[in-house]
């Protein structure tokens, strides 16, 4: 149990800050695009770059995991972490794609943590176990929106991103003294080979239940991270300031930290991962829709409680899956499957911010990419919600 609390305890802070890294640019984003003089559309290209970064390092992140070790993976992550958001203050543009790339080279934060944490999880609490880490996302996504605007009022924006880029390294040295536990199950006689990103996107396709699972990360990952990137500036086109947006956003967000515990409960305990993800996913294409129906006309009461439906499905399922696919992976193999199904989700992060964008810069509206970036969602659902054939699972 110790170690259980301790492991959980460190990949939660750890893939907080990942979290609080990759989200702050796009909080701080109203203020960095009138600074730099950058039309908004290209937001959607950089948190693209990241994406397609993140997909290659998932798919191939498997060996290196195993190899050098999950915690000492961890802190290379928190390192590109506060590396890349450094790189970005300079404002020039070519050294911000460069940021975007080390940032998503981060992408090891969850198939590390992942593998951690099924070594020390009770299998049949894992749903719960991984719902509870994974709640650092919306903690840090929270952080993102208070601690963002305040330090960006105090100081600017460049000082914002440095700050927050210093504390990840920081707490990357405060991991190692828990390395001789957390990586003693390293193997350096592990060699990464070009031959395991096919053979860990065979195993993920291979098998119908990852598939599903793969299939709905795409839809997920791509739907948060859309609404992630343009919902504050969307709403600062709605009149609202940059604090008001980030606290509005805030707020939405802190739902998914109950969120995420409600649905890995129910999932460990009375609801199939299926049956739940097939639920999420019908109410996430459903709430992002309701996002794109906003005008001034509409409260900010009303925005609050349809943004907190966003947060309680887009930004909660992420325990659930983890701990299925971790479920269905060989033991060896926990951090590479994960990996390749979360490439899914990256290569969904890469095509719906870029496929918003587009829409955003041919139409001029913030609303119509919600609406059409919401159905892969529902097509999602619909697909799992269909009963599995008898031995499609296995």
């Amino acid at each position: 149990m110790k170690w259980l609390l301790l492991a959980l305890g460190s990949m939660f802070v750890q893939q907080t800050f990942i979290a609080l890294g990759k989200v702050l640019p796009a909080v701080l984003a109203p203020v960095i695009l009138v600074d730099l003089n950058i039309d908004p559309s290209w937001l959607g290209i950089y948190i693209g770059m990241i994406a397609a970064t993140s997909l290659v390092v998932q798919v191939g992140c498997g060996s290196i995991i195993v190899r050098y070790g999950a915690l000492r993976m961890s802190q290379v992550t928190l390192v590109l972490m506060g590396i890349g958001l450094a790189l970005a203050t300079p404002g020039l543009i070519p050294v911000i794609a460069l940021s975007a790339i080390v940032i998503g080279g981060s992408a090891f934060s969850t198939p590390a943590s992942s593998h951690l944490l099924g070594r020390y999880s009770p299998p049949g609490r894992a749903p719960l176990v991984f719902s509870i880490k994974q709640t650092a996302v919306p903690a840090g996504l929270l952080i993102a929106g208070l601690l963002g605007p305040y330090l960006t009022d105090r100081f600017d924006w460049r000082d914002t991103l440095l700050i927050i880029g210093a504390s990840c390294v920081v707490f990357a040295i405060m991991l190692e003294p828990l390395r001789s536990e957390f990586d003693s199950d390293k193997d350096m006689t592990r060699k990464f080979r070009l031959s395991d990103f096919k053979g860990t996107m065979t195993l993920v396709l291979g098998k119908p239940e990852l598939r599903g699972l793969a299939f709905g990360c795409f839809a997920f990952v791509g739907l948060q991270a859309t609404f992630t990137a343009y919902f504050v500036i969307y709403l600062t086109h709605l009149d609202y300031s940059l604090k008001e947006a980030g606290q509005i956003f805030a707020m939405a967000t802190s739902v998914a930290v109950l969120g995420r515990i409600f649905w890995g409960w129910l999932s460990s305990s009375y609801v199939s991962p299926r049956v739940m993800l097939a639920v999420l996913a019908l109410a996430m294409a459903a709430t992002v829709g309701l996002t794109g129906l906003f005008d001034e006309s509409w409260s900010t009461l009303l925005i609050t409680l349809v943004a907190g439906g966003v947060s309680a499905t887009v930004f909660s399922w992420h325990g659930v899956l983890l701990a299925e696919a971790v479920r269905l992976a060989p033991d060896s193999m926990r951090g590479a499957v994960t990996g390749g199904v979360l490439s899914f989700g990256q290569f969904g992060g890469l095509t719906l911010p870029l496929l918003y964008s587009t829409l955003l810069g041919v139409t001029g509206s913030y609303r119509i990419g919600f609406i059409v970036c919401a159905v892969p969602a529902l097509v999602v659902g619909l697909m799992l919600m269909r009963p599995m054939k008898r031995g499609e699972g296995r």
